[in-house]
């Protein structure tokens, strides 16, 4: 009883320092960095919901009275020539880059070469770059198979991965049959395009010399295979539905998405071609293009069908690469931005401040700064206050428009903002790396594509008790920001004032869910 007693009082003297030491801490220094910490983070929220108005603004107009692409540019089917025949058509080669795709690489071939168009105009490119002989084996056996049937189809393969993908298109683009091709369309392993796609691209490009770049829209062909799938849905069709609409019809300028795309090969080539400087060549190549004067169209009507990545580990290296490479790109490129002659003052402020500083990194960091760290934190300190308008009502309004691009998914708009939330703290994470030019800057790690694996896994006998390795399913960052969230709800519910509490609870177990790997798809170990 002695020993529990001196035990207890070691505790409280513990508690005491403790609570002294917060006390002399908390007036000089802790109450001061978290007011600035508040107007950072509230200036920051500013940005992003004028940003988001703006776009919301420009977008109804664009619906309601903007021309769409075929009127606003001279367009007009391709037809034929009786005295020259099929060289009345250009020649269009069609890239599809590849690493170790076993899942998909039949459906992205076969897509590829079922594309119409003259036969003797169109040469299909499958650049294999994957390590594993068997897969690559599979993949020359499908080229030729297609070969056989008359379809001018080419594999490439090079002796190292320098670049990844963008050294695999550099790669492809010396080959000698390119010189005859006129412009490039480019599909990712898991990109499924229609027939007509050539048909409804390729004219913007003949009859608008201009222009240098097609870009269609992503269509998901498993967004309701799981929540997780659901929640990337609604974050892209934003994407696809506002902010590339509004980039093509107010500065005939967007990102590239590195696919689904047709590049004027001479617009590639003037502009400096395939750089692999950072992870996002596409959006490299799509700058440096439109500093040169080039511009780009978006057809929303015309949509691709690909896969979104299904499990948690596969979706978390994709957004590092998505979060990484944009600010590590705007580093690289500010200066040259602002210093180029060729372009208006008003585009490259829409370049540097709309399209790279609020969306690709403020956005980022005051999604997880302010409703992750700052807000949560604001309970410990009732000195500093965060006024209703920031906490509130702009968060809610940024929340409502970014969910307009996907209507069907309005019901799901809590677990969203919880979900992103939690992902915010990984893209947070890789904007400062891309920023800082820290170590996994240029870490490019291939989005897993799982095609009917998963199906074909859960149909065949697996066993009952699948070996689960714990350390591929807990990650400790998001574990730590759980408990974090989750005590700053416990003080705020029994001492705190701002009732904030319930939002903290529900974060908390939004990041204790990802801690423990419980998102997403499970692939079951044969």
């Amino acid at each position: 009883m002695e020993q529990f007693s001196s035990f207890q009082g070691y505790g409280d003297d513990i508690t005491g320092q403790l609570g002294l030491i917060w006390q002399q801490l908390k007036a000089p220094l802790i109450v001061p960095v978290l007011k600035l910490l508040v107007v950072l983070c509230l200036a920051m929220s500013v940005m992003l919901f004028v940003e988001r108005v703006y776009m919301g603004v420009v977008i109804v107009f664009v619906k309601l009275f903007g021309r769409k692409p075929e009127k606003k540019y001279k367009w007009e089917t391709i037809k034929d020539d009786v005295e020259f025949g099929n060289s009345a058509y250009p020649m269009v080669l069609v890239q599809i880059p590849m690493y170790n795709e076993r899942e998909v690489y039949q459906l992205s071939i076969g897509a590829a070469c079922g594309l119409s168009w003259p036969s003797d105009r169109i040469i299909v490119q499958v650049l294999d770059d994957s390590t594993d002989p068997t897969i690559k084996d599979l993949v020359a056996l499908e080229c030729q198979r297609w070969a056989s049937k008359g379809i001018n189809i080419k594999y490439e393969i090079r002796d190292n991965r320098n670049g990844y993908k963008a050294g695999a298109l550099k790669e492809g683009m010396k080959h000698s049959y390119v010189k005859q091709c006129d412009y490039v369309a480019i599909f990712d392993a898991d990109f499924q395009p229609e027939p007509d796609f050539l048909w409804r691209t390729i004219p913007f490009l003949v009859h608008n010399p201009e222009i240098a770049l097609v870009q269609a829209r992503w269509k998901f062909v498993n967004a309701d295979e799981c929540l997780m799938t659901r929640m990337q849905e609604m974050s892209l069709d934003y994407h696809f539905t506002v902010e590339q609409e509004v980039g093509s019809a107010t500065h005939a300028f967007f990102g590239f998405n590195g696919t689904a795309g047709v590049w004027r090969i001479s617009a590639l080539n003037e502009s400096g071609g395939w750089k692999d400087r950072t992870t996002v060549e596409d959006m490299d190549l799509a700058v440096r293009a439109s500093l040169r004067g080039w511009k780009f169209v978006y057809l929303s009507d015309l949509k691709v069908k690909n896969e979104l990545p299904s499990t948690f580990k596969a979706y978390r290296y994709q957004q590092h690469r998505w979060s990484c490479g944009p600010a590590n790109l705007f580093k690289k490129m500010a200066m040259e931005i602002l210093r180029n002659k060729r372009v208006s003052l008003q585009k490259k402020l829409y370049v540097i401040y709309s399209f790279f500083f609020v969306r690709k990194i403020v956005a980022h960091i005051v999604t997880f700064v302010f409703y992750c760290v700052v807000l949560p934190a604001t309970v410990f300190v009732p000195e500093v206050e965060v006024p209703k308008w920031g906490a509130v009502y702009i968060p809610s309004t940024i929340t409502l428009l970014n969910a307009v691009g996907t209507p069907r998914s309005l019901h799901l708009l809590v677990f969203w903002i919880l979900f992103e939330n939690v992902m915010s703290l990984h893209r947070t994470k890789a904007t400062f790396i891309g920023l800082l030019e820290a170590g996994r800057v240029n870490e490019w790690v291939v989005t897993e594509k799982l095609g009917d694996v998963l199906k074909t896994k859960l149909g065949a006998k697996v066993p009952k008790k699948p070996r689960i390795r714990i350390g591929e399913r807990l990650h400790l960052l998001e574990l730590a920001v759980g408990a974090f969230l989750f005590f700053c709800g416990c003080y705020d519910l029994a001492f705190g004032k701002n009732r904030y509490f319930i939002y903290l609870f529900l974060q908390s177990i939004a990041f204790f869910v990802a801690g423990i790997g419980y998102v997403g798809t499970f692939v079951p170990n044969a």
